[in-house]
């Protein structure tokens, strides 16, 4: 298996160490496993791409290369500059907090999958809930890292070869314990963290300039039960599938005065 990985943390993050050995478990022996990550921090930036300007890209290690770009900038140049032919499968993570719920909205690691899927790969963007139980652990990854591998070979297994139109993409999200308190996975839609959102923070530097920094919620707040945050709290894995179709498709015929 040939499997092209990514990341929104950096190339440097300690979560796309814990992907590079899923994926070489994954891949085999026989197989192959790239890497193209940002050369920095791109949390936040979503789906975003370099439309208006060049990004560098530097091998710093067989198979490895750093990209000044995002991660969507990332799988593009994975495929179409630094392979030399497609990948089996993207994998993008292992993200340094979760993607549950509303965070999938801005999450750069979910970005990364999206435009894989819209490449036609099959892709799977994986995150580690952060929490009190596992935040202080010695590997707070080690949830994912245990049970990563299983996760996504049941989805390869799972995923139907032909898909007409937008092609599905995948939602991971491990839950904020230790590995061996992990109850099992669940296949659940996104959920909502009610009055939960983004928000801005002013602050004035040392030289007396504004600036705001942008702050989040409290990401132990639920969601609707059987919804992503709700069963990552309760200590499931939660796989959530996706598609880049942004239609509102249960609001067509409630809308249907709007055509003239």
């Amino acid at each position: 298996m040939r499997i092209l990985i990514t990341n929104d943390d950096g190339i440097s993050a300690p979560g796309l160490h814990v992907l590079d050995r899923i994926a070489h478990d994954l891949a085999g022996p026989e197989g192959e496993v790239w890497t193209v990550a940002p050369a920095f921090e791109q949390s936040g930036v979503g789906h975003c791409i370099s439309y208006a300007r060049p990004f560098m890209i530097q091998e710093i290690a067989p198979r490895r290369f750093a990209v000044e770009g995002s991660p969507a900038d990332c799988v593009l140049a994975g495929l179409h500059q630094v392979l030399d032919a497609p990948p089996d499968l993207i994998l993008s993570g292992v993200n340094r907090g979760n993607n549950s719920a509303e965070n999938a909205l801005y999450s750069g690691t979910l970005g990364a999958a999206i435009e894989g899927a819209l490449q036609g790969i099959l892709s799977i963007a994986l995150s580690q809930y952060y929490g009190p139980a596992n935040r202080d652990l010695d590997d707070p990854f080690e949830a994912s890292a245990a049970h990563g591998k299983a996760v996504i070979e049941r989805i390869i297994a799972a995923t139907p070869a032909n898909q007409p139109g937008y092609q599905l993409f995948y939602n991971v999200n491990v839950p904020p314990v230790a590995a061996g308190d992990v109850k099992g996975t669940a296949l659940v839609p996104q959920g909502l963290r009610p009055g939960t959102g983004f928000h801005t923070q002013a602050t004035t530097s040392p030289t007396g300039r504004d600036y705001l920094w942008i702050k989040g919620g409290d990401q132990q707040v639920q969601t609707a039960a059987g919804t992503d945050a709700a069963v990552n709290l309760d200590g499931y894995i939660s796989v959530t599938p996706m598609r880049a179709d942004l239609t509102a498709h249960d609001m067509l015929d409630t809308l249907k005065a709007i055509a003239t």
